[in-house]
């Protein structure tokens, strides 16, 4: 039986034999979740378990043609701009069935809290479905669906917004508009972060807690363009003014590590500046650095040898080569699954940074350009490339009006708006990040190859929205225009 794109919900949280067997089963009999530990076991699989980073790397402009190295689907057809026929890890098409399985959990998980003799008692637990609910329908239309523009929201086809558990298995949906799943996603977001309590986690760092709830809130709304709740929700994040504590410090404990410590360290639980963390299936972690189209020579002095502090990036002293042209960061680190102790074969995964203190920041700072703050942008900046910056010294290197009119040739507001983003396109390199700030700010990319073909998306191409998978069709999901 061919894939579908939304299954039912108890269907994915409790993979039962044929889809006929399964629903034959009285509904007593399909789960039991009888306490809120229970709930919050089953939440741990609320997150999509899928990675977005190779397709959305790949279609940005942090990528070049290196002429050789590993073919996949997801980075071939991405880096051309066409629709990427694979359902296999790293494609567009699992990422879309995975967030649509974390939801079927997030909705099980509230009818659960709901239908329970003491629903008081599963507080914690709604908020956390509802965050979860919220943040992988909020992927998914930021990658399936047009950005949020507040002159065409209204019109825009959005995606289907789930809020209940499904008990059938065929079930015809509709896209609705982009500002109606941005109202549901609103919705869950502002109904489920009083909820968070960070105490039921025994490993915080792999739920919605405090701080990634209201990281998650504060980037909504950076898409939102509301950049006033952007700066008070990041203000949630650090609420003693500790984000410098809370950087990755690049510069200084990082730039002594090994790459072997720093892929041990990046995606780890303990480090501060990770926020929320989810596993992941995906071959990114094999691949990243050597896909034929990734980080070239060019593209690496081009994100990551010049900045308007005048000072050198710490990110060079942990550029690593693997071969011609291969350059890596090491950020991303593959754990193999076996299928069993005694196989040979499994799935390879990779832990991902879902929020990170230093996004926050950076969308604090950004939100602050936009609304003209231009002190407590640069304060952002500033703390930012503290941490960033070979033997950084203020004096020398601090972000000044000066400096970012000189360097970008504009007026202060706008130097600020694209220091902030120049130095998020440095932190997220290769991570995929790139892409999302790419959508909202309409950049033109151009893609050439080493035999002289041309590719290029407009600010308006339709193929900056990545194609529905074509199987969603059978629950009646219209597909995107080319």
């Amino acid at each position: 039986m061919k894939k579908l794109t939304i299954y039912t919900a108890i269907l994915l949280a409790f993979t039962a034999g044929s889809c006929k067997k399964f629903l034959e089963q009285p509904p007593d009999n399909r789960a039991e979740l009888t306490s809120p530990e229970q709930v919050s076991r089953l939440l741990g699989t609320a997150y999509p378990q899928a990675n977005y980073a190779g397709f959305c790397e790949s279609s940005s402009d942090n990528v070049a043609d290196k002429g050789a190295g590993i073919i996949e689907n997801f980075n071939v057809d991405a880096y051309r701009f066409n629709e990427i026929n694979d359902d296999q890890q790293d494609s567009p098409e699992l990422y879309w069935n995975s967030c649509y399985a974390a939801i079927a959990v997030a909705n099980l998980a509230l009818e659960t809290c709901r239908n329970a003799d003491n629903p008081e008692a599963y507080s914690a637990q709604k908020g956390e479905a509802l965050l979860a609910r919220a943040y992988a329908h909020f992927m998914l239309v930021t990658i399936f669906a047009e950005v949020y523009d507040p002159a065409t929201a209204d019109t825009d086809p959005g995606i289907p917004y789930v809020t209940v558990p499904e008990n059938v298995v065929f079930k015809n949906y509709e896209r609705k508009t982009v500002a109606y799943v941005y109202d549901m996603i609103e919705k869950d977001l502002l109904t489920g972060l009083p909820l968070i309590d960070d105490k039921t986690y025994s490993v915080p760092r792999y739920h919605f807690n405090r701080a990634a709830a209201n990281a998650f809130a504060a980037r909504f709304y950076l898409f939102k363009r509301d950049y006033e709740k952007v700066v008070a929700y990041v203000n949630q994040v650090f609420p003693t003014n500790n984000a410098a504590n809370m950087l990755r410090p690049w510069n200084t404990t990082y730039r002594t590590m090994t790459y072997q410590e720093l892929f041990a360290v990046y995606a780890r639980a303990t480090e501060p500046a990770n926020l929320l963390l989810c596993e992941t299936q995906s071959v990114w972690g094999r691949y990243y650095y050597t896909l034929r189209y990734s980080l070239t020579a060019a593209k690496r002095n081009e994100v990551l040898f010049r900045n308007v502090t005048g000072g050198q990036w710490s990110f060079q002293n942990h550029v690593y080569t693997a071969g011609t042209d291969n350059y890596l960061i090491p950020k991303i680190n593959e754990h193999f699954v076996r299928n069993n102790v005694n196989a040979n074969i499994g799935l390879p995964y990779v832990v991902v940074p879902l929020f990170t203190a230093e996004e926050a920041l950076l969308n604090r700072a950004e939100a602050n350009a936009l609304l003209n703050n231009t002190a407590a942008a640069m304060t952002d900046l500033n703390t930012y490339a503290a941490t960033r910056i070979n033997n950084y010294s203020a004096a020398v290197h601090a972000v000044t009006s000066a400096k970012v009119q000189s360097y970008y040739g504009t007026n202060l507001q706008t130097g600020l708006l694209r220091t902030a983003l120049d130095f998020k396109r440095a932190e997220f390199v290769q991570e995929g990040m790139r892409w999302f700030d790419i959508l909202r700010y309409r950049i033109p990319i151009t893609h050439t190859t080493r035999e002289g073909e041309t590719y290029t998306l407009t600010g308006d191409d339709p193929r900056r929205l990545f194609q529905i998978p074509e199987s969603a069709t059978i629950a009646g999901i219209s597909r995107n225009p080319r």
